[in-house]
């Protein structure tokens, strides 16, 4: 290839007529090359051409990929798929349902009194010392493959002794020659379990299971002497926690293990879905724990080992994260149900296939919105999300004020999802203020004019493109609790008319702040104007315009707005202590249970003295019995008559202005199937399916090269070269100077 760009660059620059063919050469290899398949812009290599493999982007690096400290969305793209939990969400259903992973049933509490007696089902948690979840694993699931597991011939495990000579020729797994496997058992799980209270990990979740888990507290403070004992003695790397049993999580047998926790916490079993308590082999911890494996980044923190149906083939996350299909996996199946209108929507045509689909999935980075954009509307990213940039480019509005993509995205095949997320965004009154805060009529009747007045319709759809729904309380759809229709509007905020809930009008506002003792938004003894104050710690211009929108809002029922900006950590520091009167919070679910919402409203997990995440501080007797109540009920009639009182009872109080449940909207390319978001499953490559024939046809008509420019760029440069072929050839043949002339 050098040879004859060499020879080319020598042909340009030669005489002219040389220079002529040099350009038509030139011309003729571009529009070969224009009637090739493949288009020019494809960024990835040829030989993935027409492969089943799925494309898309993160932007930015994972921090942690260890199940015991790995705590973030951007993390669990990828544990998601190659740790497997006992439990995982229905791909299909809703609300979220929990069903069997990696074990024969869905585990049931066993409820324990102080002295051991064994308890009914529905015994109140008051009773319950103790509960025990027993969990029986399925025989037969494999770990990826892995030289953690590699043996010699009399089994002896081949790399876990390396010499620094040895390991010298080592830089990443592949160098590893050999590759081995063997069954999950029971201790493997609980080796996780006792992993979350190791010294060197700091799992994020260690203190909330510690007063859960029994033991777990205790057992952080045995291992944190264990290892400080063997950094005295000889420096020794590896802490093997199989020689320190805990009492909260032991194996029965081969594939049963045991946990016990502290009193009642039927949500526990919704943690079982998380990859906080999926299997690590004690071998991948012994194996990556070795001398001079840190400095080349083979850790369980860079290179997982799991069950899952993936595994980590490339981890480069300056440029590309890839996964490959588990060849141990066991296979799946595909779900034969889902909700309605699951099957009219194409979502159940695989039903009962076994899966992965997918072979390969290829994670690339991309740090700005606009080239990820640009190369999904190209079709080398197969989905997209849509942000306000490119927003108006996607999707438009019906009369009806249902959203529908642009023709010119109809027109690629692609797809539009939109989900209502496990999200809260409500501007909160503080409870122990004493002008907006209290449980007193006249507060009340205040906090529920203001309610009416702050439209988040209008909101929505200033600010959000229309992507999302005024919250009616503090449940959002999707989570049990939620009641959807004219039985779930708020009627202190809402009027139910043409099959719809309506905002109430100012006037009915006013009425209120009359009431309230504030007529025309004047204190009614004092005359003065109400002034409020409203905290955040949003700046920048879209915060300034959503701040002014705010202030406009109070004005409708003549009350004023002083806005009080600061920076995050001096917001934090005037919630703690009280000091804001008006302020904007926000809460996004761990888990699909209504104990994770209603909290934020329990008096004892108030922000002030306490701080708990009630923001608020909101303190009403009969809400704070019925949620200990509730929080430990099961989903169900019963459950559901609860939390309806609560609700109830929060709305009349009004400590928020209930505000707005975004949505989340997605874009999907023709040959993407099966995408149905789903915000509390973290394993859903698995059920993904793409058409790659269909991909490759799509890309090479997106992406066909313009060429008529460099055509006509080469005709003007042939044009100005052929006067300079005539001179050329006319000295070519002129005579010698003197030639003729008489001697």
């Amino acid at each position: 290839m050098r040879v004859g760009l060499r020879a080319l660059g020598f042909a340009l620059n030669s005489c002219p007529m040389t220079r002529l063919r040099a350009w038509a050469g030139v011309l003729l290899l571009l529009l070969l090359a224009s009637c090739g398949k493949a288009p020019w812009n494809d960024p990835y290599q040829t030989a993935e051409r027409g492969q089943n493999t799925l494309y898309s982007v993160f932007s930015e690096r994972p921090k942690h990929l260890d199940p015991a400290r790995s705590y973030s969305s951007n993390e669990v793209v990828f544990t998601g798929q190659i740790y497997e939990p006992p439990l995982q969400y229905h791909y299909l259903k809703r609300p979220y349902q929990l069903e069997p992973l990696t074990v024969r049933e869905l585990p049931q509490a066993r409820y324990f009194d102080a002295q051991g007696k064994l308890l009914a089902t529905d015994a109140p948690a008051s009773q319950v010392a103790v509960s025990e979840y027993e969990i029986h694993i399925l025989p037969g699931i494999r770990y990826q493959p892995h030289p953690a597991f590699a043996q010699d011939a009399q089994g002896r495990l081949l790399y876990h002794s390396l010499s620094p000579a040895e390991l010298e020729k080592i830089e990443t797994l592949s160098d590893f020659k050999i590759s081995g496997t063997r069954e999950l058992t029971a201790d493997d799980y609980v080796y996780q379990i006792k992993r979350l209270a190791h010294p060197r990990l700091n799992s994020p979740i260690f203190g909330l299971m510690a007063d859960y888990i029994i033991g777990l507290k205790e057992y952080g403070e045995v291992l944190a002497q264990a290892d400080k004992q063997l950094k005295r003695d000889n420096g020794a790397a590896y802490l093997d926690l199989n020689r320190y049993p805990l009492a909260g999580a032991e194996v029965v047998d081969r594939y049963t293990y045991r946990v016990k926790l502290k009193g009642k916490y039927p949500q526990f079993v919704y943690w079982l879905a998380m990859p906080f308590f999926a299997p690590v082999p004690w071998e991948a911890e012994r194996f990556y724990s070795q001398a001079g494996m840190k400095a080349k980044n083979l850790l369980l923190d860079w290179y997982p080992v799991g069950t899952g149906p993936y595994m980590l083939s490339l981890n480069d996350p300056n440029k590309q994260m890839v996964m490959v299909k588990n060849p141990n996996y066991r296979g799946d199946r595909y779900p034969h149900e889902g909700d309605v209108g699951d099957r009219e929507a194409g979502l159940l045509a695989d039903a009962g296939k076994t899966i992965p689909f997918i072979e390969r999935a290829v994670y690339s980075l991309e740090k700005e919105d606009i080239p990820y954009w640009n190369k999904f509307l190209q079709g080398y990213y197969d989905s997209s999300g849509i942000n306000s940039d490119t927003f108006d480019q996607a999707v438009k509005f019906g009369a009806q004020g249902e959203a529908a993509l642009t023709p010119d995205l109809q027109e690629k095949n692609i797809r539009l999802a939109t989900t209502v997320q496990t999200t809260i965004s409500y501007m909160g009154f503080n409870m122990q203020d004493p002008l907006v805060g209290g449980l007193s009529e006249r507060a009340r009747k205040l906090r529920q004019a203001i309610s009416i007045a702050v439209d988040y319709e209008e909101f929505i759809s200033i600010f959000r493109n229309g992507r999302g729904i005024a919250a009616q309380g503090p449940i959002p759809p999707g989570i049990f609790g939620y009641v959807e229709g004219e039985a779930g509007v708020n009627r202190y905020m809402y009027d139910w008319a043409n099959g719809r809930a309506q905002r109430k009008s100012i006037d009915e506002a006013k009425r209120l702040l009359a009431q309230a003792g504030y007529p025309n938004g004047r204190d009614a003894q004092s005359g003065k104007p109400l002034l409020l104050h409203f905290d955040t710690a949003a700046t920048g211009p879209d915060a300034k315009a959503r701040l002014e929108w705010l202030s406009k809002q109070l004005k409708k029922i003549d009350l004023q707005l002083l806005i009080r900006a600061t920076d995050y950590n001096r917001f934090q520091d005037k919630m703690l202590k009280g000091d804001a009167q008006l302020f904007e919070w926000g809460w996004n679910a761990d888990y699909p249970d209504p104990e994770n919402f209603l909290f934020l409203l329990h008096g004892p997990n108030k922000k002030v003295g306490l701080n708990g995440e009630n923001a608020a501080n909101y303190d009403n007797p009969e809400f704070n019995r019925l949620f200990e109540q509730m929080k430990n009920m099961d989903n169900g009639p019963a459950r559901q008559q609860v939390i309806d009182a609560m609700i109830e009872i929060a709305r009349h109080d009004a400590p928020w202005v209930w505000g707005f449940i975004p949505k989340a909207y997605g874009l999907y390319h023709g040959w993407y199937f099966n995408a149905k978001p789903n915000l509390m499953a973290n394993n859903g490559l698995k059920y993904l399916r793409i058409d790659p024939a269909l991909r490759e046809r799509q890309r090479a008509a997106w992406n066909k090269p313009l060429l008529w420019p460099l055509f006509a760029l080469g005709a003007l440069l042939l044009l100005a070269l052929v006067p300079a072929v005539f001179v050329w050839r006319r000295k070519l043949h002129a005579p010698a100077r003197g030639e003729g002339a008489p001697k």
